[in-house]
């Protein structure tokens, strides 16, 4: 299944605190179960002013009725086409 990599800018996310946090995640997970098997949520970074997710999905249009059902913005969708790290300099 692709991954994408979702940015959500949402001003001061990073003061919220973890209790909002959660019921913000269970908004998610609830949009999620509605949508099916073919959108999963992997993990995501709460920065000071956005938060970047990473996403399975079969498609980007899942990934932004997610966001529109959710209430969440989606401000960039993008797929995820390799991934590299440091073993990937290794010969």
């Amino acid at each position: 299944m692709p991954k994408f990599v979702i940015e959500r800018a949402i001003p001061d996310i990073g003061a919220t605190s973890a209790a909002d946090l959660q019921a913000i995640s269970q908004k998610s997970c609830s949009v999620l179960n509605e949508l099916g098997p073919e959108v999963q949520w992997v993990h995501s970074y709460v920065t000071g002013d956005k938060i970047y997710c990473v996403y399975n999905a079969a498609s980007e249009e899942l990934v932004r009725e997610h966001a529109r059902r959710g209430g969440f913005p989606a401000d960039s969708v993008a797929r995820v086409m390799a991934t590299i790290d440091p073993t990937t300099a290794e010969a």
